[in-house]
């Protein structure tokens, strides 16, 4: 029998625990000689990084011994960090960056150095075993300003000889050698485009010494951007492109010199290019081709017989999915679904013409099962935004079985602003989302203008308009979401991280609607984000705000601590004190300014922790001091235990 309560008092077994304590992430999953190999991310070891290995028998071993992390920090959001070939594990190590090979063939052996003690940081590796090397991405520091980005090789040997393979462009992603080891492609961009903007791709023989000999661009014309390029069995070149507005598959023609596009379709193959070595897609021996992509923020899975013009689906519960990989007749991914977190699961392909192969769960996480009814299903909505355009999102309904609203009110509702700003949110389960809606909360999770999932023009949108379409579109769904009478106008409360937080900052500002905001390591100065971040983003912002200094009066405009005086309701803060994207100095700034102001804030800096949050303990004290904050803000008492925070000019 339900009890009625007010709405954010409900007792839920969604706790902070069951988020981080027994919940890996999984990615980038590997086979060699018969062993799955993936990478798997522990909340509760201090965000390690872990390099777990399932032989044939289904034995399960880390080969990564603790306290070694396995971690990139090129563009500071890293890559696939790891390559295992032959029974060897070539890895990056966090700690220090370096390269190391371990010999998996003999039991806890000693990773022993590939580079030497350096400046030098490097991902997305592919393996030339003609020339016993590395071929990777890398990032240089040793100089002052920007960091250099190139094309490196690492002997195997260990004599930390780097070669320079390919430099003079901004970034580079994907080197990829093909089948016979004697030409190689990789994708390169420039300021101020970012990956999703404009790339180019390139190929080049190898000549004697293994260096490109006459790189040619094969594709991008300043108005595509190319991900993701992989050699078929037959030695042809595939890459995604957006060229027709969609991210879809294309393979170029060495015989004529052309491209041409493998599946035309109204959908998109490929997510933004954020850590280096993602994948959608890749080509199991015999040519089938393994792909998954997305239709209004719904992933499927098919596979592309070879010869065949029609993608055969494979049923599948999920509602995203990553990180797929190929090898032999079968292909890995991660997987998540509305009611299940991320897993492994592997596919295999069968024998030709017959149905696809079913899938098969490798590995998940172990978190105690949660009863159906205190998950909220995700709903797809789409709302009229400004300009007569439409914009999207999820909506999900407070879910617990225990309890009911009192008559006649309704839930509070938390609008959640993805980060990026260039990127998306999607309905496979996120346990951050069930503990606001299973205590009571409604929530909204907004693809907003500038998301991508929905074509490079509706990406675009965002272009010169970051913190005006994003602002309107995420108050226009609260406002929907109010007209329907779906949610207490006075109870709603906006939250996002990173870029999110921009967003939310910029809808406190300067927007009336909401009555209280949690900001997480976001930006409140635009100007000091574009003077003060690292090279990836440093000219992030001319797309999104206006070349600066040029359009310094923009930034200024747009930057909510310049507006410290229109903000009307509390706001909470929380931010790592080694964050290198968002300096810490932009949350202590914001806060500073609405304690003058005499407004209700919350500051929480979190030492040792980055531009998002690792640690197992940070993320349980941080959602408990926000649900801390919202009772105190909207008069309600969360029935579960949370310490008390200090909230600045809170008059109780």
């Amino acid at each position: 029998m339900s009890v009625t309560a007010p709405y954010g008092s409900w007792a839920s077994p969604i706790v902070p625990a069951l988020l981080t304590s027994a919940v890996p992430g999984y990615a980038w999953p590997r086979v060699d000689r018969g062993n799955l190999y993936w990478l798997e991310s522990r909340p509760w070891e201090n965000g390690r990084s872990v390099i777990v290995q399932k032989d044939p028998k289904g034995n399960v071993r880390d080969v990564l011994n603790p306290p070694l992390s396995a971690r990139s920090k090129v563009h500071e959001y890293g890559g696939t960090p790891y390559l295992v070939a032959d029974d060897m594990l070539y890895f990056c190590l966090q700690d220090d960056q370096r390269l190391y090979a371990q010999d998996l063939s003999v039991r806890d052996s000693i990773p022993l150095p590939l580079t030497p003690e350096s400046d030098y940081r490097f991902a997305d590796f592919c393996l030339d075993r003609k020339r016993q090397r590395l071929i990777c991405v890398a990032e240089n520091h040793a100089q002052p300003g920007e960091p250099e980005n190139l094309l490196v090789s690492v002997p195997l040997d260990r004599s930390m000889a780097i070669q320079r393979l390919c430099e003079g462009a901004d970034f580079y992603a994907y080197p990829r050698l093909d089948n016979h080891s004697e030409q190689l492609c990789w994708v390169s961009w420039n300021h101020p485009d970012l990956p999703w903007d404009n790339t180019q791709l390139w190929l080049a023989e190898l000549d004697a010494d293994g260096n490109p000999r006459t790189p040619r661009l094969l594709a991008g014309s300043g108005l595509e951007s190319i991900v993701q390029p992989c050699w078929s069995p037959d030695n042809r070149l595939c890459f995604i492109s957006d060229r027709d507005n969609w991210w879809n598959l294309y393979r170029w023609d060495p015989d004529s010199d052309q491209t041409s596009a493998l599946l035309p379709m109204v959908a998109e193959f490929a997510t933004p290019l954020w850590v280096l070595g993602m994948s959608n897609y890749g080509f199991c021996d015999d040519g089938t081709l393994v792909c998954s992509y997305t239709q209004q923020g719904s992933w499927q899975l098919a596979m592309l017989p070879p010869g065949s013009q029609t993608l055969q689906p494979v049923s599948t519960d999920y509602a995203q999915i990553s990180d797929l990989y190929c090898e032999g007749n079968c292909a890995w991914l991660v997987g998540a679904s509305a009611n299940r977190g991320a897993e492994l699961a592997q596919l295999d392909i069968g024998e030709r013409d017959t149905q696809p192969g079913q899938l098969s769960v490798l590995a998940r996480s172990s978190s105690p099962a949660i009863q159906s009814g205190y998950l909220s299903n995700p709903q797809p909505v789409s709302f009229p935004t400004s300009g007569g355009d439409i914009a999207h999102g999820f909506f999900y309904p407070p879910a617990n079985p225990g309890f009911n609203g009192p008559v006649n009110s309704l839930p509070p509702l938390i609008v959640v602003c993805h980060g990026g700003p260039t990127g998306a949110t999607g309905s496979a389960l996120n346990l951050k989302i069930q503990y606001w809606t299973s205590r009571g909360f409604a929530v909204l999770d907004v693809n907003y203008r500038g998301s991508t999932g929905y074509g490079r023009r509706y990406r675009q949108q965002l272009q010169g308009q970051w913190g005006i379409v994003d602002v309107e579109d995420v108050t226009a769904g609260a406002r929907y979401l109010i007209e329907q009478q779906k949610v207490d106008p006075q109870k709603v409360a906006i939250r996002g991280s990173s870029a999110g937080g921009y967003t939310v900052l910029a809808a406190l500002c300067f927007r009336d609607l909401f009555k209280a905001g949690a900001c997480l390591y976001g930006i409140g100065d635009l100007e000091t984000l574009a003077r003060d971040t690292h090279k990836f983003e440093s000219r992030y912002l001319d797309r999104l705000v206006g070349p600066y200094p040029e359009k310094q009066s923009i930034y200024r405009d747009r930057s909510p601590l310049y507006h410290a005086e229109k903000f009307h309701c509390p706001v909470i803060f929380f931010q790592g004190l080694d964050d290198r994207v968002v300096p810490p100095e932009q949350a202590l700034t914001m806060v500073n300014a609405l304690k003058e102001k005499h407004l209700p804030v919350a500051y929480l800096p979190f030492a040792d922790e980055g531009h998002g949050f690792r640690k197992a303990e940070t993320i349980r004290q941080a959602l408990e001091a926000e649900l801390y904050f919202y009772g105190k803000v909207f008069g309600f008492t969360p029935a579960d235990e949370l310490p008390a925070i200090s909230i600045h000019n809170l008059q109780e």
